[in-house]
């Protein structure tokens, strides 16, 4: 439904994330993608590529962990790649004030990480994740969710769109000085990008209110 709302289409505010986002990674000294069922079905090639791009681990790491699901995720991704290295699958590791299993990470990833990207995520470990001092960066089609209003930056964004877009703005942007990197971050403003996604909703909204779309198979927006 939120994809709808944005025209299931990559909008500005979504590419202007994207650009620091992976500014941020390229800077990073740890960078982790962080790995859910979600992703792993969506965009396992894209993952893989992505994180070599930016020279960044991957874990898996999900909310109802079971070794049974721990071990379909890493053989989906070890089917585009038999040798890429995943973590999280022997987390030795907890992430303070999260129960259960979903708090669990690796130190060789998460843990150390200084900036981790937490796709499709909820918003109590997003939280949690900032509370430790990680920057954190999120993709969420609902701007007003807790993930989306906790993180450092947020992609309002389909992750099958916006994982390809960030491949092409990494290959782009890493070959910019640090200093035009350091820049693009320091200028970003994630408030007023959640801002523009909510205006651009509420623009897309009361356009098609003043359209008759009653048995329309197409709309003009």
């Amino acid at each position: 439904a939120f994809d709808y709302l944005i025209g299931e289409k990559t909008i500005e505010p979504a590419e202007k994330a994207m650009k620091a986002a992976v500014a941020k990674l390229l800077l990073a000294e740890y960078p982790v993608l962080s790995v859910n069922g979600n992703v792993a079905a969506l965009v396992p090639e894209e993952t893989i590529e992505l994180a070599k791009i930016l020279n960044a681990k991957i874990e898996i790491n999900l909310f109802y962990r079971t070794e049974e699901r721990v071990r379909a995720i890493a053989e989906a991704l070890r089917e585009v790649d038999p040798n890429v290295e995943l973590l999280g699958i022997n987390p030795t590791k907890r992430i303070p004030n999260l129960e259960s299993e979903r708090g669990k990470v690796d130190e060789r990833g998460i843990w150390k990480a200084d900036v981790v990207v937490v796709p499709l995520e909820d918003g109590d470990r997003t939280e949690t994740l900032v509370a430790m001092g990680k920057f954190v960066i999120t993709i969420d089609l609902n701007p007003l969710s807790r993930s989306a209003r906790m993180a450092d930056i947020t992609i309002v964004d389909n992750i099958i769109r916006a994982y390809p877009r960030m491949i092409e703005i990494a290959k782009e942007l890493r070959r910019k000085p640090e200093k035009e990197l350091k820049a693009i971050v320091s200028n970003y403003d994630n408030g007023k990008i959640l801002s523009e996604v909510l205006l651009h909703m509420k623009n897309r909204l009361e356009k098609l209110a003043n359209q008759n779309i009653w048995r329309k198979k197409e709309l003009s927006l």
